[in-house]
This record gives C-alpha cells, structure tokens and sequence, in this order.
C-alpha cells in the first residue's frame, strides 16, 4: 500500500470534487431533459451517473487507503472542481455539449494527475487516472458523433 503524498492526494481530491460536481449536474440533465432524444439521452445520462457514483467511491477510498483525507462535502467540492454546476433550462444538446467540454477538461486533467502519480511511484493511483481517462474519453468520442462532430 503506496503511503500519502500530499501531491497524490490533492489530484484525487480534485477528480472527487469533479465527480461529485458531475454526479449532481448528470442528474439535472437526467431530470430536465425533453425533446426527441429524451429517451435515450435520459438513459445515457443516468449510465454517466451511475459510473460518476462509482468514481467518487472508488477515488475516496483511494485516498483513504494511502493515509489522506477525501473532499467531503458539497462546498469543498464546489471549490476543488473545474466542472461548473448546471442551472434549468438547458436544451438536449446544450446538455451534450456542456458535458463534452466538462469530459474535456477532466481529460485533461487526468493527463496531469497520471504524470503525479507517476512521479510519486503509486502504480495504483496511476492506474486507475488511465483506466478514468479511457472511459470518459470513450464517453466523449460518443457525445461529439451525438453532436456531429
């Protein structure tokens, strides 16, 4: 078991504070969303969800695991996160839209977090960034072609 690292540790806490961020705004796109694709982006959004639950899960116990301290509420979430709260009243593909630009950043994000994990010798952390970053990648690839793009 890799022992904390305070760098380690602040990149994890940043994916907590993005998931928990994402989780909320999945659910108001799942909630509120209308319109012709509503059955399969209500289905989708609830797909992303259900795997940002298990993120948030799998990333605190992680921290916890090496010796650190999870974000754990809403307000420390909120502060940490590069993912900007949704309002009502998107459209369905503003949705889309919005959530491609958030996997975007995360992206890019976990890019910075593999490199620290890397450099701080946790194969583990390392690990699960990349298996994070395939997955919201593959996510993404899929929300640009909803788009056209």
């Amino acid at each position: 078991m890799a022992k904390s690292n305070e760098e380690v540790v602040k990149v994890l806490n940043q994916q907590v504070a993005n998931w928990t961020v994402a989780f909320t705004k999945l659910h108001n796109f799942h909630w509120y969303v209308k319109g012709p694709n509503f059955f399969s982006l209500h289905t989708k959004f609830e797909e992303l969800y259900d795997e940002a639950s298990q993120y948030i899960d799998d990333l605190a116990e992680r921290i916890l695991a090496t010796g650190g301290n999870p974000v754990a509420t809403l307000k420390e979430s909120l502060e940490l996160s590069i993912i900007e709260e949704a309002g009502k009243g998107y459209k369905a593909e503003e949705m889309v839209e919005e959530l491609s630009k958030d996997f975007d950043n995360i992206s890019k994000q976990l890019e910075q977090a593999i490199e620290v994990a890397s450099n701080a010798e946790d194969d583990v952390t390392e690990d699960m960034f990349i298996g994070m970053q395939t997955n919201i990648d593959k996510h993404n690839w899929m929300l640009k072609s909803y788009l056209g793009r």
